[in-house]
C-alpha cells in the first residue's frame, strides 16, 4: 500500500451498489429506489448483505426470513455464527498491515495500544478462564466497567463461549445497577475498583461488595484494578478488599497451546448475544435480549455502508480510525465495539469530555483525536452543542487533517451546532472533504441495537436533518389515524422486521412487556405489507419507536424528540419510574413527576415537580437531598434542571401520572388539545401547570 499517494476514496455505499450491479444485476437510479427495494424484498436485501460481507457459517441457512411476523421474525434458520468469530477473522491481515485493534486513553493520560494478536490472546485467555469457572452457553455474565479495552476483551471472551453479556457503567448507583442485574441472574461479575471522571477518583469497591451480596447467583468475581492501574500495592489492597476474586490481569495472562488453538463456538443465528436495558415510563428497566447473527449483520450494514467506516487494512480505507465517545451505559459503546467487526481500529476515551468542574475544557476529545489520527469522530449531539456554546476553536486543537466524517446521535442535533462544526472544519480544511465536512447524524436505539435513520456519504446534507432512512428499515411517520404522512410530524414506526430487533425480554411471560413497549399502539396487521419471507396471517403490529419524526419530500428526516414520557438525558434513556423510586424514597417527598423537554429547537430542560409532606418547605437542604438521592440511586446525568414544589401531581382516574400531557403543555400546546379533564382524578390542579407553562413560554 502506498500511503503517500493513495487512490481516490470511494464511499462504501457506492462500492456496495457497484457490487449489486455486478453480482445481482440490480441498478437503482436513486437512493430512494434502493431503499424501496431493500424494504420490500427483504430476502434479497439481507442475503446481499450476508454475501457482500462474506458472513460465515459452518452450516447453511435454509431461508433468509422464514417467518415475517413482529415480534418473532425468524431470520437465517440453520446458520451458525458468532460475533467474536467475525471480529477475530481480522487478526492476521490487520496485524500484517501494521494496525492496532484498540487505542485507548483516560483522563489521567494512561495510554494503551492493543494489537490484534494481543486482543485475540487476552480474549482466549479470559474465555478459557470463564469456561473453567463453569460458564456455559446461555449463562449471563454481568460487567461493571468503564469504557476501556478490558471491557471490550471481557465482552468478546464472554460471547465467544456462548455466554450472554450485560454491562452497566460505574457512574450508575447500586440501586440502578441492581434493578438491571437482578433480573438476569448472572453467574459471573466482572467489575472494577473505581473510575476517574472530571478529575476525581470514585472508589467503587463498596458498590462491588453490595452487588455481590445482592446477586446470589454470582459464583465468581473478576476485578480489574482500574484506579490502581500503576500502583501494585494499591492493586493488592483492592483485590484483598474484593476477595474472593481473581484479578483481570491474571485471568487474561495465559499464553499457552490452549490459548493458541482457541476458537469461538459456532452458535445458532439467534443465540443470545447481550442484554441491554431501555426504560419505559413504568416498572423496572426492560432487559432486552439481542442475538449474535442479527446484531452482527445489522452492525455491518450500518457501520460500513451508512456510517462509511471502512476496514483499516483495505486500500480504499487504509488507516481508518473510528472514535465515538460513549460511556458503557449507552448503546453507543456497543456501536463503538462494532467497529472491530469490520477490521477497523477503535479509538476510545474514558473520562469527562468536558474537563472538570473547576477547569472545563471542551477541547479534550478534539486534541485526543488529533493526536491519534482519528478519521471518524462521533459523539452525542449534546457534546457538539457544548463545544459550540463554549466557543471551541478547532485550529488550536492540533492536526485534525485525518478527520473526514463527524457522527452525532443521542438527541436531535440543532442547526446551530452543525453549522458550528461545519464552519470550524472549513476554517482548518486540508482536503475537499473537510471544506464541507460530512455529518453522519443517526437515530436509532438500544431497543434494536441499530439505527433507523442516518447518513449517506453521497446524498445532499442539510443542517439539522438526517439524510435518509436506512436500507432495510421500513420507517414511516404515522399520523393519529395510523396513516403514513410526508412533511408532517408523526409517530416513528417500522413496518417490517429487522434482524437485530429483540429476541425477547428476560422474564417476560407471553411477551407482554415486549408487546406493550413497541406493538400496542396500532392493531395487529395494521400497516403490515408483504416484504419477504412467509408473511404470517397473524403478522403482528408495526414497531412504534416512541419518537416524533418528520420525513421531508426529499427523504431527509428530522427527529423532534420523544413522543412518550421517557427521559433522554445526554443520549441516555431512563424510565421515569426509576427516578420516582429514588425521589419518593425520601420521607419528605409524598409524590413527584418529571418531564423531559427534549425537543428540536428547544434548550434541553428537565423540571421535577414534588409534593412534600405537610409542613415541609422546598428549601436548599431539601433540594440537596433530592439531588443527592438521584445521584446515588441513578447517576448525576439525571439530576433535574429545576425542582418545584406543587400542591398536586395531575393524575388520571386510574391513578396514572399525566407526564406526556404536561410535557406537551410545556412545549406550547394548548391545554384542551393535550388532556381530557373528564378523565382526570384532579383536574383542579392544572391551573398551576398552565400558568407555569405560560411563564416559560414568555421567557420568565
Amino acid at each position: 500500500m502506498n500511503e503517500t499517494n493513495p487512490p481516490p476514496y470511494i464511499p462504501q455505499i457506492r462500492l456496495y451498489q457497484q457490487w449489486l450491479a455486478e453480482q445481482r444485476g440490480l441498478h437503482f437510479d436513486s437512493y430512494n429506489a434502493l431503499w424501496r427495494w431493500s424494504t420490500t424484498d427483504l430476502d434479497a436485501f439481507w442475503q446481499s448483505i450476508w454475501d457482500y460481507f462474506d458472513m460465515r457459517s459452518i452450516t447453511p441457512h435454509t431461508a433468509v426470513l422464514q417467518r415475517n411476523v413482529m415480534p418473532g421474525a425468524q431470520w437465517f434458520p440453520g446458520a451458525r455464527v458468532n460475533y467474536a468469530q467475525q471480529v477475530l477473522r481480522h487478526v492476521q491481515p490487520a496485524h500484517d498491515a501494521g494496525f492496532m485493534a484498540i487505542v485507548s486513553r483516560n483522563e489521567k493520560g494512561h495510554h494503551v495500544e492493543m494489537s490484534w494478536p494481543e486482543l485475540r490472546r487476552q480474549v482466549a485467555s479470559l474465555a478459557l478462564h470463564l469456561q473453567a469457572q463453569g460458564v456455559r452457553p446461555g449463562d449471563r455474565v454481568a460487567a461493571y466497567l468503564p469504557n476501556i479495552p478490558e471491557a471490550m476483551v471481557a465482552f468478546l471472551a464472554t460471547v465467544s463461549i456462548g455466554g450472554v453479556w450485560s454491562l452497566c457503567a460505574p457512574d450508575m448507583g447500586t440501586n440502578a445497577v441492581l434493578d438491571r442485574f437482578r433480573q438476569i441472574e448472572p453467574v459471573v461479575l466482572i467489575a472494577c475498583d473505581g473510575v476517574t471522571y472530571g478529575a476525581r477518583d470514585f472508589d467503587r469497591l463498596a458498590v462491588v461488595a453490595e452487588l455481590r451480596a445482592a446477586l446470589p447467583t454470582v459464583r465468581h468475581v473478576v476485578l480489574h484494578t482500574n484506579l490502581a492501574a500503576d500502583d501494585a500495592a494499591a492493586a493488592d489492597r483492592a483485590l484483598q478488599a474484593a476477595a474472593p476474586c481473581i484479578s483481570f490481569a491474571e485471568a487474561t495472562a495465559r499464553m499457552d497451546a490452549a490459548v493458541a488453538r482457541f476458537e469461538p463456538l459456532w452458535l445458532p443465528f439467534d443465540h443470545p448475544l447481550w442484554i441491554v436495558y431501555s426504560s419505559g415510563t413504568t416498572g423496572l428497566p426492560k432487559p432486552i435480549v439481542h442475538g449474535h447473527g442479527g446484531t452482527t449483520i445489522v452492525a455491518l450494514a450500518l457501520k460500513i455502508l451508512h456510517n462509511d467506516i471502512g476496514c483499516s487494512y483495505e486500500p480504499n480505507s487504509w488507516g481508518e480510525r473510528y472514535h465515538w465517545y460513549s460511556s458503557t451505559g449507552w448503546v453507543m459503546w456497543n456501536a463503538q465495539i462494532s467497529g472491530l467487526l469490520g477490521g477497523t481500529t477503535c479509538v476510545i476515551y474514558d473520562g469527562n469530555p468536558g474537563g472538570s468542574k473547576d477547569q472545563p475544557d471542551w477541547t479534550t476529545l478534539w486534541r485526543f483525536a488529533a493526536e491519534q489520527g482519528v478519521t471518524f469522530f462521533g459523539a452525542g449531539a449534546a457534546f457538539f452543542a457544548n463545544c459550540f456554546k463554549a466557543g471551541v476553536d478547532l485550529s488550536t486543537c492540533g492536526d485534525l487533517s485525518a478527520v473526514r466524517a463527524l457522527g452525532s446521535t443521542g438527541s436531535p442535533l440543532s442547526e446551530d451546532a452543525q453549522r458550528w462544526g461545519t464552519s470550524q472544519f472549513a476554517a482548518i480544511a486540508q482536503s475537499d472533504e473537510q471544506r464541507d465536512i460530512w455529518w453522519c447524524n443517526i437515530s436509532g436505539g438500544t431497543d434494536f441495537a441499530g439505527a433507523f435513520i442516518g447518513g449517506h456519504r453521497e446524498l445532499p446534507q442539510t443542517p439539522g436533518r438526517m439524510q435518509c432512512r436506512l436500507m432495510g428499515c421500513a420507517v414511516e411517520a404515522w399520523n393519529e389515524q395510523g396513516l403514513p404522512v410526508i412533511d408532517e410530524v408523526g409517530e416513528l414506526v417500522c413496518t417490517q422486521p429487522i434482524p437485530s430487533m429483540p429476541l425477547h425480554f428476560v422474564g417476560d411471560v407471553d411477551n407482554k412487556r415486549l408487546l406493550g413497549s413497541y406493538f400496542d399502539m396500532y392493531p395487529a396487521g395494521h400497516g403490515r405489507k408483504p416484504g419477504g419471507g412467509d408473511l404470517d396471517t397473524a403478522a403482528g403490529a408495526v414497531w412504534r419507536h416512541g419518537d416524533w419524526l418528520r420525513i421531508h419530500p426529499d427523504g431527509s428526516c428530522v427527529i423532534y424528540g420523544r413522543s412518550d414520557a421517557t427521559i433522554n438525558r445526554h443520549g441516555l434513556r431512563m424510565g421515569t419510574s426509576e427516578l420516582y423510586s429514588a425521589v419518593e424514597a425520601l420521607p419528605e417527598v409524598m409524590d413527584s413527576m418529571v418531564v423531559d423537554l427534549e425537543y428540536l429547537g428547544c434548550e434541553s430542560y428537565m423540571p421535577l415537580f414534588v409534593v412534600l409532606r405537610e409542613g415541609v418547605v422546598l428549601d436548599a437542604a431539601v433540594r440537596q437531598r433530592i439531588t443527592d438521592s438521584i445521584k446515588t440511586a441513578l447517576s448525576p446525568r439525571f439530576v433535574p434542571n429545576d425542582v418545584f414544589q406543587v400542591a398536586e401531581i395531575p393524575r388520571t382516574l386510574s391513578g396514572k401520572k399525566q407526564e406526556l400531557p404536561i410535557k406537551k403543555l410545556l412545549l406550547g400546546q394548548p391545554l384542551e388539545k393535550v388532556i381530557n379533564q373528564e378523565a382526570m382524578a384532579n383536574p383542579g390542579c392544572l391551573g398551576w401547570y398552565v400558568a407555569f407553562a405560560q411563564r416559560r413560554l414568555d421567557g420568565h
